[in-house]
């Protein structure tokens, strides 16, 4: 079977992991944090996802929780250090949207630790779409 190139949206407006694919939509000191198209895409399709506890303190680069796919179960690692505040529990129990809309279907909700610092790590959706393309050349962006 032919490889199929990454072909989706990296929207404006909202702040990239490079390093784990991962989105932050930041409001003062409460992050969101989701999965990115990109993501969904290396990982194939999601099939289950398990959060850590509400209130847990997750540090820059660890496990915020787990997703399942066809292929593998993977740690969802954090974009920044957070407190977890929320969960998307829908998500828990209907993984789906997060393949057909993963800048809508957020993981998480918290409390930025250190937001200077991670903030700093993380680029824009240009800074974004440049690191896809330098992974997957033929990516499309809609």
């Amino acid at each position: 079977m032919a490889h199929q190139p990454f072909s989706g949206a990296v929207p404006d407006g909202l702040l990239y992991d490079t390093r784990y694919d991962m989105w932050v939509r930041e409001d003062g000191d409460a992050l969101t944090i989701g999965i990115t198209a990109f993501g969904v895409f290396l990982a194939g399709e999601i099939i289950a996802f398990t959060a850590k506890p509400k209130g847990a303190e997750v540090e820059a680069g660890r496990g915020l929780g787990t997703v399942e796919s066809a292929k593998t179960v993977l740690a969802v690692h954090a974009p920044c250090a957070f407190r977890l505040d929320e969960i998307n529990e829908a998500l828990e129990d209907n993984p789906a949207p997060i393949n057909a809309t993963p800048y809508a279907a957020w993981l998480v909700r918290g409390s930025a630790r250190d937001w200077a610092r991670d903030r700093a790590r993380l680029v824009d959706a240009a800074a974004y779409r440049a690191h896809i393309l330098a992974v997957e050349p033929e990516a499309r962006f809609t």
